[in-house]
C-alpha cells in the first residue's frame, strides 16, 4: 500500500563505496587557485586534505550505524516515497514537530539536536520541553524518492508534510526549519493551520526590504548580507535554478566535485573564523556530503531550484504564531519589519550570540534552547 508506513535502515553497498574510493584515487585535480584564501573557491589544498581523509580514514560503517540509531520509515506521499526519521519521547505530553533542512543540508544537520528534544531530562532540560521529533528529506535528497515528474515545489512539499503528520497521527504539532526547510515550514504553516500550531524559522524566505528612511543597524546588516550574496556567492543558485541538469553530470561523476561544491558553503554560510574545521570535523562535513554521494542526488536536490526561481509563487500570509531566531552569519539575518507584514503574528524573536546558516548543526545548544523557549508557549 503506497500509505503504509515501513521501517528504514541505511545499507550502503560495499560496491559503492568501493567505487568511491576508486574515484578519489583517480582525481584529475586543477592548478591551485592563484590567492591566498577562498575569493576563487574552496582551496585546492583543503579539499585535497579532506578527500585524502575521505578515501584513507573516513569509516562510512560507523558513521552509518551513528545514523542509523534514530528509526526511520518510508512512506509514499503523492506518488513519492518519502524518507523520514521518527524519533518518539517517553514523555507523555511530547509535542509532536517536523523539522526540515534545506540544501546543501540534509537530516544530519539534525543529529546533534533530536536526542536533547526529545529527551530533555537526559540533557539537562525540563522532561515538559519534551518533542516527538519527525524528520524527513526533502524529495530528491537523501533517501528520498526523486521526482520523475515537475511541480516539486515548495508548497507541494508542505503539503505532504501536512499528510505526513496527519498519517502519524498527529492532530496538533509545530513545525521548524531553516533554508528550503524555512520556506516549507512557512508555507506548513499557511496551509495547514488547522493543525500547524505554530512554526520557527531562521531565514526569512520571500521577505523584501522595505526602507522607509535610514535604515536601521538591523536593516543594513540585511542589505550588507544580500550584496554580498547577490555579488559574490549566489553563482550556485544560478546555476541550479536554471540548468540544473548539466550541473548533475559533473557531481553525479565526481566526489570530489560534489565535496567541493557543498564544502564552499560550509565556509561561506557559518560562523567559522575563516575555516569550516573550526566548528566542524571532517567527519561531519564528509556525513553530509555523503547522503548527496550515495544517493546520487547532485541534480535532482538542485532541482528545487528550478522549481521555485523564476516561477510564479504565491507570497503566504502566516498567520500561526511564529518565532524567528536570528543567527548573525546567516546569509541574509531576518528582519522584524520586513517580515510583519506577511507574519502577523510574530511573537517570539531572538538575536543570537554566535551560529551561521546551519544553525541546529553549528549551535545545537542555542538552538534547543529557543525551539523549546518558542514552542514552550504553544503548549
Amino acid at each position: 500500500m503506497p500509505s503504509a508506513i515501513k521501517p528504514f535502515r541505511i545499507g550502503i553497498g560495499e560496491d559503492v563505496l568501493a567505487d568511491l574510493k576508486q574515484r578519489l584515487q583517480r582525481t584529475r585535480w586543477p592548478e591551485a587557485e592563484l590567492v591566498d584564501d577562498w575569493r576563487q573557491g574552496a582551496p585546492l589544498s583543503w579539499i585535497q586534505e579532506i578527500c585524502r581523509h575521505w578515501a584513507e580514514n573516513y569509516d562510512w560503517r560507523d558513521r552509518e550505524a551513528r545514523l542509523n540509531r534514530f528509526p526511520q520509515f518510508m512512506t509514499g506521499i503523492d506518488g513519492l516515497d518519502i524518507h523520514f526519521l521518527h524519533v518518539c519521547s517517553k514523555e507523555p505530553s511530547a509535542l509532536p514537530l517536523i523539522i526540515t533542512h534545506g540544501w546543501p543540508g540534509s537530516v544530519v544537520e539534525f543529529m546533534k539536536v533530536i536526542e536533547p528534544l526529545v529527551d530533555p531530562a537526559a540533557h539537562g532540560g525540563d522532561p515538559a520541553d519534551a518533542f516527538h521529533v519527525v524528520c524527513p528529506s526533502l524529495p530528491g535528497f537523501g533517501f528520498s524518492a526523486k521526482p520523475t515528474v515537475t511541480g516539486w515545489g515548495v508548497d507541494r512539499i508542505a503539503a505532504a508534510w501536512g499528510q505526513l503528520m496527519a498519517r502519524l497521527g498527529y492532530a496538533r504539532y509545530v513545525a521548524q526549519g531553516g533554508d528550503w526547510g524555512s520556506a516549507v515550514t512557512i508555507a506548513l504553516g499557511a496551509q495547514d493551520a488547522e493543525h500547524c500550531a505554530g512554526i520557527h524559522i531562521t531565514l526569512a524566505i520571500n521577505t523584501a526590504p522595505k526602507i522607509d528612511g535610514d535604515p536601521t543597524p538591523e536593516e543594513k546588516r540585511a542589505l550588507a548580507g544580500l550584496k554580498h550574496y547577490a555579488d559574490w556567492d549566489s553563482g550556485y543558485s544560478k546555476q541550479q535554478s536554471t540548468r540544473p541538469q548539466t550541473l548533475g553530470y559533473g557531481l553525479t561523476d565526481s566526489p570530489v566535485g560534489q565535496a567541493a561544491w557543498i564544502l564552499e558553503k560550509f565556509w561561506a554560510w557559518t560562523d567559522c573564523g575563516g575555516h569550516p574545521e573550526n566548528i566542524f570535523n571532517k567527519d561531519e562535513l564528509l556525513d553530509n556530503v555523503m547522503l548527496y554521494w550515495v544517493t546520487a542526488t547532485a541534480a535532482s536536490s538542485a532541482r528545487l531550484y528550478w522549481e521555485s526561481f523564476g516561477r510564479r509563487r504565491g507570497t503566504h500570509t502566516v498567520k500561526v504564531p511564529t518565532g524567528i531566531a536570528v543567527f548573525p552569519k546567516e546569509i541574509v539575518t531576518p528582519v522584524r519589519r520586513w517580515m510583519e507584514p506577511n507574519f502577523v503574528n510574530i511573537t517570539h524573536w531572538s538575536e543570537m550570540p554566535k551560529g551561521g546558516h546551519f544553525a541546529a548543526f553549528e549551535q545545537p545548544e542555542l538552538f534547543v534552547h529557543d525551539v523549546r523557549a518558542f514552542f514552550r508557549t504553544l503548549r
